[in-house]
């Protein structure tokens, strides 16, 4: 499974910006899939989760100005990030776990991690 992403850049503060991130290669289903940040010299946290239900997770400092959403039948999962500010600076990484396959009574899971997309919002 690989996770491709795009939709980062460069924008001033107040602006916005649509990540998308695309799932390809052999699986059986996505159960979440979300989006990490990591600012520089800094760790990667989490941004935003979604199920396969649409259930959805944020980090608290992003509620109200991210939405996370997703396309189940493109395998696609999407950040859509309004009133941008300069903290929000940082490489933003899609995430994504689900069913590879099954034999029999085994299942095999992954979980995978996108290239990551640099997100830079001047002040």
């Amino acid at each position: 499974v690989q996770l491709q992403a795009s939709g980062g850049g460069l924008v001033q503060a107040g602006a916005a910006l649509n990540l998308s991130c695309a799932a390809s290669g052999t699986f059986i289903s996505i159960s979440r899939m979300g989006w990490y940040r990591q600012p520089p010299g800094k760790q990667r946290d989490l941004v935003a989760t979604i199920t396969s239900g649409g259930s959805t997770n944020y980090e608290s400092a992003v509620k109200g100005r991210f939405t996370i959403s997703r396309d189940n039948a493109k395998n696609t999962v999407y950040l859509q990030m309004n009133s941008l500010k300069p903290e929000d600076t940082a490489v933003y990484y899609c995430n994504a776990e689900g069913l590879r396959s099954r034999s029999g009574d085994n299942y095999y899971s992954f979980d995978v991690w996108g290239q990551g997309t640099l997100v830079t919002v001047s002040s």
